[in-house]
């Protein structure tokens, strides 16, 4: 047996759910049904993004409750079809309250990327690769590397 190379759910712990909840719906995500005053899920592409009290969330994983400011080790991001489409969900990230961390811009790899930090600090990415096409549902498809011959 091998565990699925898949993500179901990405849950952020946020210190107050019902403003964290209000940013996502002002982004234009919608609020699912199955969301109550404990919980709010939003689907997104492939997965499910959750938010949670970051005390209960850090209960529910055994491990010690901490106060956390900064870079967290780790980044979410959001791949869009054009340079012009990274600053418009940029400009609503930041009309919606984030904070922003980086101005969209060139980057060495060749795409146009920024980042925006939700109001619990989560650091995300808003990118454009033009080396990876997005599928239907807004996902980078990855092209396979040549054989060597």
């Amino acid at each position: 047996m091998t565990v699925p190379a898949r993500i179901s759910i990405v849950t952020l712990g946020v210190a107050d759910l019902a403003r964290s909840t209000a940013f996502y719906r002002a982004l234009g995500w919608p609020l699912s049904g199955r969301s109550s005053v404990e919980i709010s899920f939003f689907r997104t592409g492939g997965a499910l993004l959750a938010l949670y009290p970051t005390a209960a969330l850090a209960a529910d994983a055994l491990l010690p409750a901490q106060d956390v400011t900064g870079f967290r080790g780790g980044t979410y991001a959001i791949n869009v079809g054009s340079e012009s489409a990274v600053d418009a969900s940029l400009a609503v990230a930041v009309a919606a309250g984030a904070e922003l961390l980086k101005p969209a811009q060139k980057v060495e790899w060749g795409g146009y990327s920024g980042y925006f930090a939700d109001p619990d600090g989560h650091a995300w990415e808003i990118a454009y690769n033009p080396f990876w096409p997005l599928n239907d549902q807004g996902l980078p498809e990855l092209p396979e590397p040549a054989q060597p011959a």
